[in-house]
């Protein structure tokens, strides 16, 4: 384990926590849809932007996409077990991954339980929690841990990949946030919960 980089971890869940707090606390406003209360919302009423479908479209599209990343590790722990023809045979950095996954969608069941804003926009199901974006986290976490992974187990053989992975986190990051489907806040508190976790997750990783 690296001390350092836990401690980076532990910073930045200070923050996510802070910040979480804040938007529940601090200048919260009826501006939502069926008047539901946001946050912050002088800021988001002035940062958050309208509704566009097509980058609203291009970010569900490349969301799939990201989605695909756990797959491909899977496929390789899958192809570990069956060369090796044991569970032992599978690097124990992917199971830390599979781990960290897991902690990822606890995570986004925590908040689509505990909502602390709603969509600026009603799309097909009424209102539905915004905070924090779920494309931005998954993105982003899925992205970036598997760059570190890569680092690890495969060296300097993935850096087109590792290069197309954060293209891919930072495409979905902005393509959100235009999409105007997440208040301004939700897209940081994103940021900070996702990077919150993938240092956490560097932390633990070995070369």
């Amino acid at each position: 384990m690296n001390k350092k980089k836990l401690i980076v971890a532990i910073i930045l869940l200070i923050m996510s926590v802070a910040f979480t707090i804040v938007l529940t606390k601090v200048d919260v406003q009826a501006i939502g849809p069926e008047n539901s209360s946001v946050g912050l919302a002088t800021l988001n009423s002035k940062m958050t932007l309208d509704y566009n479908d097509k980058a609203y479209k291009i970010s569900k599209y490349l969301g799939y996409v990201a989605l695909l990343i756990p797959v491909v590790y899977a496929g390789i722990g899958f192809i570990q077990l069956v060369k090796g023809k044991s569970l032992k045979a599978v690097d124990k950095r992917l199971y830390m991954l599979a781990i960290f996954y897991v902690v990822v969608l606890a995570t986004y069941l925590l908040f689509e339980k505990v909502v602390i804003n709603y969509r600026p926009v009603i799309l097909d199901e009424g209102l539905e929690a915004s905070f924090p974006s779920s494309h931005t986290l998954m993105s982003i976490c899925f992205s970036l841990s598997a760059i570190i992974i890569n680092k690890s187990m495969f060296k300097d053989k993935t850096k087109l990949i590792n290069v197309c992975l954060f293209l891919l986190a930072i495409a979905i990051l902005t393509t959100r946030m235009v999409s105007g489907v997440h208040w301004f806040t939700d897209i940081i508190g994103s940021v900070l919960i996702s990077c919150t976790l993938v240092s956490a997750f560097k932390a633990f990783i070995k070369k």
